[in-house]
Order: structure tokens, then sequence, then C-alpha cells
């Protein structure tokens, strides 16, 4: 069912966003006990990106807000996008360039915290375009006609590894790419299903355990202080809800700013809710989590995603973000 809501996302859920935008499941706030906390369903993602929300539920920034967060994992933003404009969550957390897709196709999407950046530092990124030991494929520019496995189609993986095989000096147009979970790629590339893999933390650990190397620093490719993803509810809840969507803010604001300063408790709760084994714990290498967005990236993924076909329309930024 969960490859089915992704194939269906671009095809079928785009197209009715908008009537699905004023359906009364959109305009819940959630459930709230009786002791006033409101219980709010967040779709993410299983990765080291949202340690902060796990972080902030833990050390209770949500509770003291009166919120209590309800986690649900999905395999990628694609597929959380429609869970949050249908109702089925009051918010979400997406690569950015699902949430540019989204809303050039009008869909009602509202960044409302940020989410997640790339280190700024050459060399030393939390995502890579990684390949396995021996591999013959040295270069981005080498992945061209090559099969690279990415978490959900059409979203920041392939906007970002196209990007490294243009600046390589290679045709972006001629990657071959193929669906599956982070947490299947390691194993993806040892059996030789696929060629390549974008394995943000803690996949790209898990690869380099197995020998495995990065032959591209994809989102620094884009820009070095890359926006990778957001926080995002549907407009018509941000609408209605207010209140509720400050405290979120304001909250996973916190999250953020309290990850950035404590790393060993990112990587503590990390092994709460990914597969990564303990041993390699220490080895992750840690994104930055900025208090704001970065509009200059997200206007350059922008510029790529129309570029590689992704986008049809230029998304309106204003509209999207905060």
């Amino acid at each position: 069912m969960r490859r089915l809501l992704i194939g269906l996302t671009v095809s079928a859920v785009f197209v009715t966003a908008s009537a699905c935008g004023s359906s009364g499941s959109t305009e819940s706030a959630g459930e709230t006990a009786a002791d006033g906390t409101t219980t709010v369903k967040v779709g993410i993602i299983p990765i080291l990106d949202v340690a902060p929300v796990y972080l902030g539920q833990k050390k209770g920034f949500y509770s003291e807000r009166g919120l209590k967060l309800e986690l649900t994992p999905a395999q990628g933003g694609a597929a959380i996008v429609p869970g949050v404009v249908s109702g089925q969550f009051q918010f979400g957390f997406s690569n950015t360039t699902s949430l540019l897709v989204a809303q050039s196709k009008k869909v009602p999407v509202k960044v409302v915290a940020n989410g997640v950046a790339s280190t700024a530092e050459e060399g030393a990124d939390f995502m890579g375009t990684t390949v396995k030991k021996g591999s013959p494929i040295k270069s981005a520019k080498q992945l061209e006609g090559k099969k690279v496995a990415v978490n959900a189609l059409n979203n920041i993986c392939d906007t970002s590894i196209k990007e490294s095989v243009r600046k390589d000096g290679g045709d972006p147009s001629k990657l071959q790419f193929v669906e599956m979970p982070f947490d299947q790629m390691s194993a993806a590339l040892e059996n030789d299903q696929v060629d390549a893999a974008c394995t943000p933390e803690p996949a790209l650990s898990t690869v380099k355990a197995a020998g495995g190397t990065a032959i591209a620093a994809s989102f620094y490719d884009v820009d070095p202080n890359l926006t990778v993803a957001m926080y995002f509810t549907s407009q018509q809840y941000a609408q209605k809800n207010p209140e509720l969507v400050k405290k979120f803010q304001e909250a996973t604001a916190e999250s953020l700013e309290y990850a950035n300063s404590h790393p060993e408790e990112v990587r503590e709760i990390v092994a709460t809710y990914t597969k990564i084994p303990a041993t390699l714990l220490e080895k992750l290498t840690l994104p930055n989590w900025p208090a704001e967005p970065n509009r200059a990236s997200i206007e350059r993924l922008a510029e790529l995603a129309k570029e590689d076909g992704q986008l049809k329309e230029t998304p309106d930024l204003d509209a999207l973000l905060p």
C-alpha cells in the first residue's frame, strides 16, 4: 500500500488536492484529551534528519506546549504530502523538492518549520551518493546508464544526484532511478540490484561499514547550505488552527537548536527509531539543523528541478515558505 500511495501521488493526489483541502478531515485540529493536551499526527521518514522531533518529544518541548506527537514513519516525502493534505496527518516532514513539486501543482501545502540542511563542509556531508566496495564506478559522470536507488521518485535525491552528474561533465538524463527504502539500499548495492544509491545517514554509515564509498556529496553539490527538508502542514489547517501551528513551530525550533548543541544525544535517539547498529552511532555524520530555511538554496533546487523536467511551473516560494 505504501508503494501504491507513492505511485499515486503525482498522477492522482496532485490533481485532486484542492478538493481534498476542503474536506472536514483536513480541518481537524487533532485529538484533545481531558487535560487539554492535543495529539497531532506527524508523518516522518525514519532517518537521521528527524532526530530533533524525537529529542523534542523526549525533552518535553512539545508537551510543555500542550502537544503530544504521534510520529508515523513513511518511505518518503512524496507519500507524506497527500497524507497531510487529506488530513491523515496534521504535520509532515518532506524533502524540499517534493514540496516544490506539490506547490507548483497548486497542492495547498505550507511550510511551518525548518527541517534539516547540509553541513556546508566539503567532503563531510551527511548524504553521499554511494557505490559498493570494489565498484568500477569512481565518479558521478560514470553513473550514466546506471541504476541508482532513491527512496522515492521525483524527489531531492533525483535532483541532487543529477546535479552531481552534470557538474562532473555527464548527462543526467541517462540515469535510471530505482525506488526503495533507505534501509534496504546497502543490501541492494551488495547484491548488484543497483549500481549506486542516495544514502543520507544512517544509510551512509551502513554502506561505508560494508566497504562502500561515496563518489559524490550530492546535496552539497546543489548548495553547501542546502535546505534538504522541512516540516509542513496544509494551508487549511494553518488557517484554522493558528495557535496549534504556532506551538508546533516553537517546539520544533527549540528541538532543532537542542539537537545542534547536543550531538551525543542525537546519536542516542537515532538508535531508537532506525536500524542503525550501535557500533556505527559514533561514525554518523550529523547534518545542520538551522532555525530558518535557506531561501537561495531552495531557489537553486527549483531551478534544477525545472531544468530536469520535475517542475513544469515555477513554484511560488512566498506561498510555500513561512
